[in-house]
């Protein structure tokens, strides 16, 4: 598999100015002769509750007009990406933006299609049979499909008619026409119920309009602007005893203490003890006390879980699902790298650096003052006040993951000591897990 990744990455292309278009189609170079990183970008469904990811490559473009070769060059480099992770999807929806001229890809045939919608943008010369042939084939590896709108490609009209989900780029187009498009798949483009992603949407407003025009789930740069709630964690009495937990789990408190304060907080107390019996955890024992806890996972792992459980948000909106994703995310992405690096080491003081980072957005407050409260290893706290020590080039890596302008990747990676097929195998099963602790909470 290694190999075949390795020619896949090593192929190039004659970088040409550009750049991508916001619906995943491509008016820019092909870079893929240097090794690719994915990105990923969350979705949203009408709740606000996340729905799935995007997952593209960075740095890698290709233009509109291309040939068959190089879209295909470009999407096997993406499928390829992905393919590493194999089963680890669990449940999480993924969607793939890819070219039709690249459906008879063999990669197709070794991807866990399970969870995973194919976003096909129709070539130019794009032939309606072959394509609802390669469809139909793919099914059978449990792939669903979708199509981008595009009315004046010959073979859209009758495309539309076989796939799951009808995509539309709301930033390349007409207000009229995201409105027209809703309108005309759900009076019957097909027979059976079709699910309509709004892609690229740039705007609050946008997003609204787009709520109101019955799409089931949206994409785009308007999460960016969202904001999550000030929160003084007095205010949540649960927030304010995890945090004080902690404090007691880092230090030098007796379990008798720590016990003592879960004590005072039942609620707390159930919902603690819930999560760490939730079977995620894959524990073979159940634990049924705070004092229990202490002694089958040891104060640095019960940190790392009771640091999980500060994040969870009563009632969360779009925002706090953002904020939950990047810090759990970051915090398992750390983790997977340092395994990788150092075999056989504890990991947690990692993952904690990752998770820790987002404190301040989390509480609100300068992230030196909740430091300061908090009884963290020094390692730690050089790592997030001072971006030095052992742990700061893998948080390095993992903050430019989250950006959609990542040109500091290549350099913080290398910086790091990870490659780029490393560091895409730990984003892609880092967002996985993120989503299956998600599941266990309220």
């Amino acid at each position: 598999m290694f190999s075949h990744l390795k020619k896949l990455f090593g192929k190039s292309a004659d970088p040409r100015n550009g750049k991508e278009t916001a619906d995943g189609s491509n008016a820019g170079p092909c870079l893929l002769s240097q090794p690719p990183f994915l990105r990923r970008e969350a979705i949203f469904d009408r709740g606000n509750r996340p729905a799935g990811h995007i997952f593209r490559l960075q740095h890698s473009t290709i233009a509109a007009d291309a040939t068959s070769n190089l879209q295909r060059d470009h999407d096997d480099a993406l499928l390829a990406a992905l393919l590493a992770v194999g089963e680890a999807w669990n449940n999480t929806p993924v969607y793939i933006p890819l070219s039709s001229a690249s459906l008879d890809s063999p990669v197709l045939e070794k991807l866990a299609g399970s969870n995973v919608t194919l976003l096909i943008q129709l070539a130019r010369d794009a032939e309606a049979d072959l394509v609802s042939d390669a469809i139909t084939r793919l099914r059978e590896r449990a792939y669903r499909f979708g199509l981008f709108r595009q009315p004046k490609n010959p073979a859209f009209a009758k495309i539309i008619q076989k796939v799951d989900c009808a995509a539309i780029d709301v930033a390349g187009s007409e207000p009229g026409s995201v409105r027209d498009f809703s309108a005309a798949v759900r009076a019957g483009l097909r027979e059976n119920a079709i699910y309509l992603l709004a892609c690229n949407i740039d705007t609050d407003d946008d997003h609204q309009l787009c709520l109101q025009w019955h799409f089931d789930a949206c994409h785009g740069r308007f999460t960016e602007q969202s904001v999550p709630r000030q929160q003084d964690p007095s205010s949540d009495p649960h927030k304010a005893q995890l945090l004080n937990l902690l404090r007691l789990v880092q230090g030098d408190a007796e379990t008798a203490e720590i016990a003592e304060a879960m004590k005072q907080d039942p609620l707390l107390s159930f919902r603690v003890l819930r999560y760490l019996n939730s079977p995620m955890l894959g524990l073979t024992r159940r634990i049924d006390s705070l004092e229990q806890a202490l002694i089958i996972l040891g104060r640095q792992r019960l940190t790392r879980w009771l640091a999980v459980l500060l994040f969870s948000v009563r009632e969360p909106q779009m925002s706090d699902w953002l904020l939950v994703e990047n810090a759990l995310t970051r915090g398992r992405l750390m983790e997977l790298l340092a395994e990788c690096l150092m075999p056989g080491q504890p990991h947690d003081p990692f993952f904690l650096t990752g998770i820790f980072s987002c404190l301040d957005r989390l509480l609100h407050r300068p992230l030196t003052d909740v430091l300061a409260a908090m009884p963290i290893a020094e390692e730690i706290r050089q790592a997030l006040l001072e971006r030095s020590g052992p742990y700061a080039p893998l948080l390095a890596v993992a903050e430019q993951s989250e950006k959609r302008d990542q040109s500091g990747m290549a350099d913080a990676a290398q910086s790091a000591g990870v490659t780029p097929d490393m560091v895409n195998r730990a984003l892609l099963a880092a967002t996985a897990w993120a989503s299956e602790v998600t599941e266990y909470w309220e």
